[in-house]
């Protein structure tokens, strides 16, 4: 099951940062989605949570900005997972692949600080006003195909 979706809500949870074995950022993300309608002209309201996973520097982005009753607007993949217990008892859960997330400002501001980033773009790392950087442009990130078990080829 693999399915786009966009969730508008608040975090019921900080983000919660964890490192895999071999060292790649990941956060655990919880959030709350109201629906609020109209049936027999009385107003009803249905809550539903959503659990979700972001990675890399994103993960350390939204750890380190994103706080618990925030409202969010996510954007990600639904993914089911499967598994058994101890016990023998067959369980599953759908939770969110997130691709992007952050804060909605519908009933908030902002203040955005652009992230400096060191991988295998060209340029040196630069950046400013000037949208340069020092080296001869930037050029496309370098083709990756030894990705560990524990990190998703994104």
């Amino acid at each position: 099951m693999s399915s786009n979706v966009t969730l508008i809500g608040n975090l019921v949870d900080d983000p919660e940062l964890r490192f895999t074995p071999s060292g790649v950022a990941m956060a655990k993300i919880r959030m709350a989605v109201n629906r609020r309608y109209q049936r027999d002209g009385e107003w009803q309201e249905q809550t539903s949570f959503f659990s979700g996973t972001i990675w890399r520097e994103q993960a350390e982005q939204a750890a380190e900005s994103l706080q618990k009753g925030m409202r969010v607007i996510v954007t990600g993949r639904l993914e089911q997972r499967s598994w058994e217990t101890e016990a023998g008892e067959k369980r599953s859960v759908v939770e969110v692949q997130i691709d992007e997330i952050g804060p909605s400002l519908r009933w908030a501001t902002a203040t955005v600080n652009r992230t400096q980033r060191e991988d295998s773009w060209g340029g040196g790392g630069g950046g400013g006003q000037s949208g340069g950087g020092g080296g001869g442009g930037a050029s496309a990130p370098a083709a990756r195909d030894d990705y560990g078990p524990d990190e998703a080829p994104f």
